[in-house]
């Protein structure tokens, strides 16, 4: 007997925003530990906030990834704009998959609902930033084998 997997991925709303804050803390901290680095600050309650108040506004899409109505995973996106883009773009500043639920088709399956959103708004392209390589090199390559290729250096941030 074979053993399916049915993922779900649907729109999160601002009642999935404790999920979607827990996920991201989850995120950052595995990055960190890879690294070896603190290199994000955290904090649950205000990215909670956060996250409810941009989708309330329509600001901040998130698809939520569930296996048996558990969630698993996420992918976050906004709209975003620049001349060299030749129109609007989507951006992907978080997405992440639980460990447990790695390679089994979850990630490709948030990709292409957020490349399906994206041709819906008219986006140009999607664009997503690797955390640091080696590290994730293996996050590279899946992006890669999702259809992305490399198009600039390194991403840069100022603190104001």
């Amino acid at each position: 007997m074979e053993n399916t997997v049915a993922i779900h991925i649907a729109r999160a709303d601002i009642h999935d925003a404790d999920t979607v804050a827990t996920m991201v803390g989850e995120l950052l901290y595995d990055i960190m530990a890879e690294v070896n680095d603190k290199v994000f600050g955290f904090d649950h309650v205000n990215t909670v906030g956060r996250a409810r108040a941009w989708m309330k506004e329509g600001l901040y899409t998130v698809l939520l990834a569930k296996l048996n109505s558990k969630p698993v995973g996420f992918l976050s996106l906004y709209e975003s704009y620049a001349l060299y883009t030749e129109g609007a773009y989507g951006t992907i500043p978080e997405f992440y998959v639980r460990s447990p639920h790695c390679s089994q088709g979850i990630g490709s399956a948030l990709l292409a609902e957020a490349k399906q959103i994206g041709q819906t708004r008219g986006w140009k392209r999607l664009e997503v930033t690797t955390p640091p390589l080696p590290q994730f090199d293996r996050t590279l390559s899946f992006y890669q084998r999702n259809g992305f290729s490399i198009s600039g250096g390194r991403k840069l941030e100022l603190t104001l």
